[in-house]
């Protein structure tokens, strides 16, 4: 079995030091706290894992405990800290030592990387890592990225240690330089449309419909039951039945309605722009994370336009089965605007990214997990269609739900409610199934003013200019 040492012991680090060993591979650790690896190796050996945990006092013993050609992973936080333990181990090794990087790095960095260490005779491959720390734990989904060489030195370990679906390990290679941590940044940026779209069920739910968060709770749990399975609607369906253990209240009712991020969606919509691709879901989400942060402002404008979302006068009963159906053909809108994006930038950096792969991989072990994804998968294998929604499953998707996802919409707009990710949804939808579009408008403009010239539909291919120039 492969000895691989593993840098940063926090909590991602060493759920997947004690993943590996339980694997039966051997794994030298290195974090600036000794408590934190005495504790991960009492952890493997009172849990009895097929292999050892060692702790290593400074870089140098690190590096001579791993037998050569070295390979080595790193989980610190991407920046700064990552490129503090590289400048640490690039002395100590030699040529053809791996280091591999399983941070949330934008993958631009990590490009540079790859292309800097492989000028000095070291490898690099950047892997997106994806399940949290019980993922970390149990099996995430990985997604790598760099040299053939560098992926097959760890192909078997990291498998080994990947979420399983049906048996085929969530863990692949998809192409060189930050191919695999822009995967995993488009996968967090579905992330962000996928939480907004529950966010926004919960909130029509909550403020529309008068409901309590156990009901609401007991809904998403009923969706698990058709095409909305998912991971991120078992867990919703989690938080909103549990309890707070100091009052007693609903724990939805008491956390700070002020969201977290980190950066991975933000750049899926920044990276989206440039390509040219189209990404409003997941910049409807983000910019809700950041107007949540603002509470002080948010409370300020509540007190001088309110009132807050008024109730939805429809039967509770007729607008959940319309909710229901309004997120599946939202959720196939945000996979559509995801694999688009990763279809542009395998275009544009000539990565030649495998799309069925990539809906394989996140099968199982990561966030985005969900029923759609083997549906996916088929339609890249086989159906030859060049956009998700013109395959016959997904024009069946759309075409029995979209109705109910402008119903949603219509009915949260017209009572008060914010819907930025479903509006979004519906938006993109109906743009995508324009034939002609109101661009001959815009076109006419930037001719009048810019003389920028455009194509006439009975001369295509020639360039013009309209009569306002004469």
């Amino acid at each position: 079995m492969a000895h691989l040492g593993l840098i940063g012991i926090g909590v991602m680090g060493s759920a997947f030091a004690l993943n590996l060993a339980e694997e039966g591979h051997d794994v030298s650790l290195l974090d600036r706290s000794a408590d934190k690896m005495a504790e991960v190796v009492q952890d493997g050996q009172d849990q009895g894992l097929k292999g050892t945990l060692i702790a290593c006092a400074d870089a140098e013993t690190f590096v001579k405990s791993l037998p050569k050609p070295r390979s080595i992973l790193v989980l610190v936080p991407s920046g700064g800290p990552l490129d503090s333990v590289i400048n640490m181990l690039k002395p100590l090794l030699d040529k053809d030592d791996l280091i591999a990087d399983l941070g949330n790095s934008n993958y631009t960095d990590t490009e540079k990387r790859v292309a800097d260490l492989e000028n000095t005779g070291l490898l690099f491959l950047g892997m997106g890592i994806s399940g949290g720390a019980d993922g970390a734990r149990h099996g995430p989904s990985i997604m790598a990225g760099g040299s053939r060489k560098s992926w097959a030195r760890v192909k078997g370990p990291l498998q080994d240690s990947a979420a399983k679906y049906e048996g085929d390990p969530c863990c692949d290679w998809f192409g060189p330089g930050g191919s695999g941590h822009f995967i995993k940044m488009l996968h967090n940026g579905i992330e962000y449309a996928d939480m907004q779209l529950i966010a926004e069920a919960y909130g029509l739910m909550s403020n529309g419909l008068g409901m309590n968060a156990a009901e609401i709770g007991k809904v998403f749990k009923g969706w698990m039951d058709g095409p909305l399975n998912s991971y991120l609607i078992e867990i919703a369906a989690e938080v909103a039945l549990a309890t707070d253990p100091k009052t007693g209240a609903a724990m939805l009712d008491i956390i700070l309605d002020k969201a977290g991020q980190k950066g991975t969606g933000r750049w899926s919509v920044i990276e989206a722009l440039h390509l040219g691709a189209p990404a409003s879901m997941m910049a409807a989400a983000v910019e809700a994370r950041n107007i949540s942060a603002d509470i002080e402002t948010r409370l300020q404008m509540d007190a001088a336009f309110g009132p807050s979302p008024q109730a939805i006068s429809t039967s509770k009963t007729d607008a959940l089965v319309a909710l229901e159906k309004a997120m599946i053909a939202a959720k196939v809108c945000a996979y559509a605007q995801g694999f688009e994006v990763l279809a542009r930038a395998s275009d544009t950096f000539d990565w030649d990214l495998n799309m069925a792969a990539i809906a394989r991989v996140w099968r199982a072990g990561c966030i985005i997990r969900s029923v759609f994804l083997d549906e996916i998968a088929d339609v890249f294998d086989g159906s030859g269609a060049k956009h998700l929604m013109l395959a016959p499953v997904f024009q069946a998707h759309m075409k029995t739900n979209a109705p109910a996802l402008q119903n949603i919409v219509v009915m949260g707009l017209s009572n008060g409610h914010s819907v930025p990710a479903f509006t979004a949804a519906l938006n993109y939808h109906n743009m995508r199934r324009t034939g002609r579009s109101t661009a001959n408008m815009i076109q006419g403009l930037r001719d009048y003013f810019g003389a920028h010239t455009f194509e006439r539909v009975d001369a295509l291919g020639e360039k013009v200019n309209g009569p306002w120039h004469d």
